[in-house]
């Protein structure tokens, strides 16, 4: 006896409803019991997109081109059998358009530093859908959990510069919910902020004491050495 068609199941071959402009995509539409053969009707927003016929239970593979925002909507597909009376339709899909990130900028407030001192490092993607996330490495390695941005705004962590070993070379990462999307940011370095020598200031002090010194005595030889000179005739 004929056996009605299951219920299908529509699904993205690729794994993900989330897309990119211009993108190729493969919806998947199958009943997994009744009677072949099977024609499979897909349906985007109640209207017909296109019709396979299929002469066993081998899944209808339908290819789009995601073109437009218009090519989002709600897609179904209906299950056929010439056996078995009744169609049946499945679950429905809609595709969520995901902008790629771009590369991120990761800055400092200042690129130099020195021992001992606490430091910022901030890491941004100007464009990409949210949420973003950003990992901070030094090296190869990973100096921060992944900290996930639901805002355009940066990510931020704080360092404490501690050796020497510390002013190596840093970069971020960022990511999105779109696949084969991370990007890797400037790599940054601080520079070692020079320091003042103790004695400087004291060299600077007396410095000034003996221009004054000389300043003076210039001053004084007009008003005082000269007349006790012309006395002393």
């Amino acid at each position: 006896f004929p056996e009605m068609l299951s219920n299908p199941m529509l699904t993205p071959v690729q794994g993900t409803l989330n897309v990119v402009m211009n993108q190729n995509v493969t919806l998947s539409c199958r009943s997994d019991f009744g009677s072949p053969p099977v024609r499979y009707t897909l349906f985007k927003c109640n209207q017909k997109v296109s019709t396979l016929n299929r002469p066993d239970l081998t899944p209808g593979l339908f290819n789009l081109t995601i073109n437009s925002a218009s090519d989002l909507g709600e897609y179904k597909c209906k299950a056929e059998s010439n056996i078995s009376s009744g169609a049946k339709y499945s679950n429905s899909l809609n595709f969520t358009l995901i902008e790629p990130i771009s590369k991120p900028v990761l800055s400092s407030p200042s690129s130099q530093a020195k021992k001992g001192q606490n430091v910022i490092l901030s890491c941004l993607s100007e464009n990409g859908s949210l949420p973003i996330t950003y990992v901070f490495f030094k090296g190869r390695q990973s100096i921060s959990h992944p900290v996930k941005m639901q805002k355009r705004e940066a990510a931020v962590i704080f360092l404490f510069i501690n050796s020497s070993s510390d002013f190596g070379t840093y970069k971020c990462r960022a990511e999105n919910s779109l696949r084969n999307n991370t990007k890797y940011s400037n790599s940054f370095n601080f520079t070692l902020a020079e320091e003042r020598s103790h004695s400087q200031p004291l060299i600077i002090s007396l410095g000034l004491i003996l221009l004054l010194c000389v300043i003076g005595f210039a001053l004084a030889i007009p008003f005082f050495i000269i007349p006790l000179y012309k006395a002393s005739e």
